[in-house]
């Protein structure tokens, strides 16, 4: 992936199409330049923030791409699957208002819930790195091996990428999709989903669980939680041959997963997770922490600039630097998306939230800058690492 000075940027992109994938939910294929399709080369599992204006306000949602990232090139085009949430200012847009022809504000891809390693293509790497001159970033370690997924509703999106992706470039690797919905009307990409397996009958298992529709066939309809998840995955896949288990979807179904995971033995590190939605009254993971200092000065490294400004009361670090520095990196402000994630060089902070950092990432320093608090009197940001 690659991004103008390291850091993803916003750039127009024209709507090529709009498909209705069901009655609350619809797919945007963006067309990407030539100019810029390196910039938005991505990883499988990113997403992309779309940006609008209204009445002054500027409002940013995130949404993964669901395409198979291409093996050779660039995309010259990029499809992301938006839910229509209740009152939602950008979904409700989408919705009713974008049409193909349409010009959005698209930044370039971010998210660290990929596909990891991602097989490499099947032919040599290129003499230089297009976008910045340097030698070639070797090869990742080819994959193989059985790969697994838990998700519930719009959760399908990232891991849409991640199989279609891993099972075109793996010919020995196995993916397990076992995917939650309200009801067979209610479900994205069924089609995209079923042409998976009709690609790769062998090498892709397809478990569907409807929790306010009867099934024909399959499992009983009602919630994955975590005694079903518990019972339901060691019947379903060899556990211990699991190289990564991604999950997607509702805080509470991903929670579940996390649990059943670990009840069953699953090592931390071969668990992915992405939450999509989180209530306001969410819980927290940075409990304990010292009060606010009466005073506090936030110094941010951006692009290679550095700057200190005064943390006004209540206000998160992101907000303060973007009075200053509005290119900051955010998309969601709700702890989620990790596009804020910065390196904290010094002084202590409180997070209110973090469903968007690795365990690894928090114990080596790095925090969401729109979810965090001063608790000394200064702080130092590095956004560039």
């Amino acid at each position: 992936m690659a991004h103008e000075g390291g850091r993803a940027r916003f750039h127009r992109l024209r709507v090529a199409a709009v498909d209705r994938l069901t009655d609350d939910s619809v797919a945007l294929t963006l067309a990407v330049p030539p100019e810029l399709r390196e910039a938005y080369r991505f990883a499988p599992g990113q997403h992309l923030a779309l940006r609008r204006t209204v009445d002054g306000a500027e409002i940013r949602r995130t949404y993964s791409i669901c395409s198979t990232a291409p093996a050779h090139e660039a995309p010259s085009s990029l499809r992301v699957g938006v839910r229509l949430v209740d009152d939602g200012a950008f979904s409700t847009y989408a919705h009713k208002e974008i049409a193909a022809g349409d010009e959005l504000e698209v930044m370039t891809p971010a998210g660290r819930f990929t596909l990891d390693p991602c097989p490499a293509a099947d032919t040599a790497a290129t003499d230089t790195d297009a976008a910045t001159g340097s030698a070639p970033t070797p090869a990742p370690t080819p994959v193989s091996g059985h790969y697994a997924a838990v998700v519930g509703g719009s959760g399908i999106t990232p891991v849409l990428s991640i199989a279609g992706t891993l099972l075109e470039r793996a010919p020995d690797a196995r993916f397990c999709l076992i995917r939650s919905d309200r009801s067979t009307a209610s479900t994205m990409f069924l089609e995209e989903v079923a042409d998976l397996k009709d690609r790769y009958p062998d090498r892709f298992q397809l478990v569907t669980v409807l929790s306010r529709e009867e099934q024909q066939a399959g499992l009983a309809s009602g919630r994955l939680d975590e005694e079903r998840l518990t019972a339901l995955l060691p019947a379903l896949l060899p556990m211990e041959r699991v190289a990564g288990w991604y999950l997607c979807g509702p805080y509470g179904l991903v929670q579940s997963a996390e649990r059943a995971l670990r009840a069953l033995g699953v090592r931390r590190e071969r668990v992915h997770e992405e939450i999509f939605h989180v209530d306001d009254g969410g819980p927290t993971r940075d409990r304990g922490a010292a009060p606010a200092p009466a005073h506090s000065t936030v110094t941010a490294q951006l692009d290679g600039r550095s700057g200190s400004w005064a943390v006004e009361d209540g206000e998160s670090l992101l907000e303060a630097v973007l009075r200053n520095r509005p290119d900051a990196p955010y998309a969601c402000k709700g702890g989620v998306c990790g596009t804020c994630r910065a390196f904290l060089v010094s002084g202590s902070v409180r997070m209110d939230r973090n469903f968007a950092l690795e365990a690894e990432e928090t114990e080596a320093g790095y925090v969401l800058a729109c979810q965090s608090h001063p608790t000394t009197e200064k702080v130092e940001l590095d956004f560039d690492r």
